[in-house]
């Protein structure tokens, strides 16, 4: 082997192995749609790691707590959706969150939602947060979204100054904040978005969106079950060019290693870990995670894609 031919086997294994430690973090998401397969799920993960239980249209608070008190008790980290719109009352709220306290819950992701009109009184996060019941359930970590690709109401300064009052929040109450992120295409634009955050004095930690290895038939399927098939479709739509358009990540695979080439592994970088997406996928997402976590994937000779060992 010439010099040149070793450096890049180097450069290769240097890049496998930058994946391997920043998936080795990763978290995973499901929904009441896969509780039949959480026993499943415990053979293939690692224990401790973070689960978050979605919650979808077509199912309720008592579904996400029901699940996420399962999922503790099976040994994962339970992170349940708190979903602002969705909750009926601030009674719900802090019923909600003494029941995922009485069994060990101490981490929940907090989002708006989008249901319009919403079901109770809260229509944003900061709202939900102004209550009190955050801090009085003794939470110890909660993660709030991030939009790297912009929101289709809220304008960037919008989605800067709520990023803002969520860590003064945190610091406050005393509460490790931790941002998750949509999942998305563009490693690029991720970069750019990460590199903003640390402009405007955003240290919250980012555990960035993927969509997992599920075949977009089945996502679609899976999406029209849960009542959100119209979004879905213009995805579906936009998916058949993604692959030919430079800097798009086609695949899990290489939205991971855009990620890590261009700036999770970076000093100063805010993201953390992969937060991966099932998309109804459940068990095909976590057999080609641990194979990730695993080092069991071959990376193409350019770095550019990787293929896990069957």
């Amino acid at each position: 082997m010439g010099h040149h031919e070793a450096a890049e086997q180097n450069n290769l294994g240097e890049l496998k192995r930058a994946v391997v430690a920043f998936a080795r973090g990763a978290s995973t998401e499901i929904s009441s749609h896969d509780e039949a397969l959480l026993d499943a799920l415990r053979q293939r993960l690692p224990a401790g790691m973070s689960v978050y239980v979605a919650h979808t249209p077509k199912s309720s608070v008592e579904d996400v707590v029901r699940i996420a008190i399962r999922i503790q008790a099976l040994g994962f980290t339970a992170s349940p959706h708190l979903v602002a719109r969705r909750l009926p009352s601030a009674r719900v709220l802090r019923s909600t969150l003494a029941r995922l306290r009485a069994h060990g819950i101490e981490q929940v992701l907090l989002v708006a939602g989008d249901l319009d009109p919403p079901v109770g009184p809260f229509r944003s996060t900061l709202e939900v947060i102004a209550t009190g019941a955050l801090e009085e359930a003794g939470l110890k970590r909660i993660g709030v979204a991030g939009h790297p690709e912009g929101h289709p109401v809220a304008g960037a300064s919008e989605l800067l100054a709520a990023l803002r009052a969520k860590q003064a929040f945190g610091a406050r109450a005393g509460i490790a904040m931790h941002i998750v992120t949509q999942f998305g295409f563009n490693p690029e634009g991720v970069c750019a978005w990460d590199r903003m955050l640390t402009r405007e004095g955003i240290t919250l930690p980012v555990h960035v969106g993927i969509a997992g290895p599920t075949h977009l038939s089945k996502l679609l399927r899976f999406a029209v079950q849960c009542g959100i098939g119209t979004s879905m479709r213009s995805l579906a739509k936009n998916m058949g060019a993604v692959a030919s358009l430079t800097g798009l990540a086609a695949g899990p695979d290489e939205m991971l290693l855009g990620l890590v080439r261009g700036c999770a592994c970076h000093a100063g970088s805010r993201l953390v870990q992969p937060h991966v997406y099932s998309f109804g996928g459940a068990l095909a997402t976590a057999d080609w995670l641990r194979s990730v976590m695993d080092g069991a994937f071959d990376l193409a000779a350019d770095g550019r894609k990787f293929t896990v060992h069957s």
